[in-house]
């Protein structure tokens, strides 16, 4: 495992399109949902428990050898929204387009050719971790992580919130975090012999209907 590998993949300056996206909280904050710091952590505890899970899971998957193809499936049937659809594959695509001018592996190429408009953000976050070098634990530290640090980078924005009040959310999820990335792993495994219907599929149907109302907005901030 390449711990610099780790930290170029996790960073918040990879440019993988993240900075763009919200992860529900731009339509939580409008709604009254996230006002301040204690809603940001109750969020992203929410979000982290369900989509965070399961993305962390199909990374996971992705780097233990499990069809891609497959994994891109299990991840159009665990995510229900439209609108969310097309901002994960978006985000896979801006991924892939950062990893494969950084770790170039034929097993990225080929996903580039059989997803043109882009797979799953998680299972290109797989497939790269796996072109980096890195295990199952890495991939699905980093999208658990992700989903919850995209939200909180975006409600300092969207809010105007101390940022120190936002890292410490963070930090105070940081046990869950490993959590949840050991239970991924699990999955995981379990998939590689029973198939993607091991893989959990948690569901936020708040976040998805709010994904859905955020979409039709005329001027939003970010595009999820």
């Amino acid at each position: 495992m390449s711990r610099a590998a780790l930290l170029v993949l996790a960073d918040g300056r990879f440019p993988a399109g993240g900075h763009a996206h919200s992860g529900g909280a731009e339509a939580a904050v409008k709604a009254g949902r996230v006002t301040g710091a204690a809603s940001l952590e109750d969020f992203c505890r929410g979000r982290l428990h369900t989509a965070g899970r399961v993305s962390a899971s199909l990374a996971a998957a992705a780097v233990l050898g499990v069809d891609p193809v497959e994994l891109d499936a299990a991840a159009d049937a665990r995510t229900p929204s439209p609108a969310l659809r097309v901002a994960a594959r978006k985000l896979g695509r801006q991924l892939m387009r950062a990893a494969r001018a950084t770790w170039p592996a034929e097993e990225l190429d080929a996903l580039a050719r059989q997803f043109p408009k882009g797979a799953h953000q998680p299972v290109v976050l797989g497939l790269a971790a796996r072109a980096a070098g890195l295990g199952a634990l890495d991939a699905a530290h980093c999208a658990a992580y992700e989903s919850v640090s995209g939200p909180a980078s975006a409600t300092v924005r969207l809010l105007s919130l101390d940022p120190f009040d936002a890292t410490r959310a963070l930090a105070r999820l940081a046990p869950e975090l490993d959590r949840v990335a050991d239970q991924a792993v699990e999955a995981a495994r379990r998939a590689v012999d029973e198939g993607v219907d091991a893989l959990p599929a948690g569901s936020a149907p708040l976040l998805e209907i709010s994904a859905e109302v955020h979409a039709a907005w005329a001027v939003r901030l970010f595009a999820s």
